[in-house]
């Protein structure tokens, strides 16, 4: 972002502190308004011409560029997984529980790996927990894979929405 005499241009298209549009003004005339309503002078484009340029609040344009930034590499970074275990034979109040931090951890945007550990001959039940799991949890993420049943657990992995 370009700030006040660092733009070039001799023209510029104007837009207000509250956002109203000025139209082409010079550039001299821009950086005037701009001193006398003790703001800067950002401009957002150099890709058109004359470029687009807004009044914004002193320091303001800087505060935004660095957001923008600093959001930008939140997104670059990979999804974390965060492991949700169970047991098959699991009663309502604890699959409650354990539904509703899943969600919140999908809300947050971490992934989540769902784990049932299974003993014996329980491998059906488990996965039957697994499938009402992702269907309570359809609204706040997807799977990624489907239920993988081995040895002695199963498991499938919830990507946020």
């Amino acid at each position: 972002m370009i700030l006040n005499e660092k733009i070039k241009a001799s023209e510029v298209l104007l837009t207000g502190v509250n956002g109203e549009d000025l139209g082409i003004v010079s550039r001299d005339e821009a950086l005037a308004m701009a001193r006398k309503l003790k703001v800067d002078l950002a401009c957002t484009s150099l890709f058109s011409s004359p470029p687009p340029c807004k009044l914004v609040a002193r320091g303001a344009a800087k505060q935004e560029a660095a957001k923008q930034k600093q959001d930008e590499r939140k997104k670059d970074q990979p999804l974390k997984v965060k492991e949700i275990r169970l047991t098959a034979n699991i009663e309502d109040h604890d699959y409650d529980t354990k539904c509703r931090q899943a969600e919140k951890l999908l809300a947050s945007g971490n992934a989540v790996q769902l784990v049932v550990k299974i003993q014996g001959k329980e491998g059906p039940k488990a996965k039957e927990l697994l499938e009402r799991l992702l269907k309570d949890l359809a609204a706040s993420g997807t799977k990624q894979t489907g239920i993988q049943v081995s040895g002695k657990q199963a498991a499938v992995q919830v990507n946020p929405l």
